[in-house]
């Protein structure tokens, strides 16, 4: 029976099937757009399919009424950063929507609110009708499933990379399994971002911050509505 590679040859391996750095494909969108990148994404694909070329950060900043273009230029920033847009080759200061064949599936959440990764603060109590939505990647939504979007207040989950200000995108479920991060109703009342343990009649809401101590409630005074599937972090 052949021996098994060591470690080193296992390295070496991995490293030969490596693209080299001119092989690897550009960015591929993943990260989520906010209601004003959209629109300006939208608008940057009117306008190219329109006239055949792409419009100047001038033209964006007329289109939406804004007298600053450094406004314009952070929006297309980001836009740029997350693989939305590329800069057009054929006209100064001038972007173009990268070709939808190289876009993740996106799908618009509801934006429901506030949630604590603290204490908890307020109760959800979604109007997905009249939410403002984000279009989030569809890798981070699980299929037949409903889903929503909360901002995360507090920092008691700083440990699992959640941090103050930072949406999370959530499946709406009212069972969780233990070490799962949960939203969780205390009391029918406050809504928090902890992670889910239960042992017979007794919950632990447990935070991702070595300075705070669990919360412990009986069972019957915790309703779960949702997991946490995603992470999206503004900048």
């Amino acid at each position: 029976m052949p021996s098994a590679p060591s470690p080193a040859q296992s390295e070496a391996s991995t490293r030969a099937q490596r693209p080299a750095p001119s092989q690897i494909p550009g960015p591929i969108p993943t990260q989520a757009l906010t209601r004003r990148q959209r629109e300006v994404l939208d608008f940057v694909a009117r306008f190219v399919a329109d006239k055949g070329y792409s419009p100047s950060l001038e033209e964006i900043a007329a289109a939406f009424d804004l007298s600053s273009v450094a406004t314009v230029h952070k929006h297309v920033k980001h836009l740029v950063d997350k693989g939305y847009l590329r800069k057009a080759w054929n006209r100064s200061r001038s972007v173009e929507p990268v070709p939808s064949s190289a876009r993740q599936d996106s799908v618009e959440l509801p934006i429901l609110g506030a949630v604590a990764a603290g204490r908890p603060i307020e109760a959800i109590e979604p109007e997905a009708g009249t939410a403002e939505t984000l279009s989030v990647p569809a890798a981070m939504t699980a299929r037949g499933r409903d889903h929503f979007v909360l901002r995360v207040r507090g920092d008691s989950m700083i440990e699992d990379q959640i941090c103050d200000g930072d949406l999370v995108v959530i499946e709406s479920r009212r069972e969780a399994r233990n070490g799962e991060t949960v939203v969780a109703l205390v009391e029918g009342q406050e809504a928090t971002l902890k992670r889910f343990y239960r042992s017979g009649s007794q919950v632990r809401l447990v935070p991702a911050n070595q300075t705070m101590q669990p919360m412990e409630f009986h069972a019957s005074q915790v309703e779960i509505r949702g997991i946490v599937r995603g992470l999206i972090r503004e900048f």
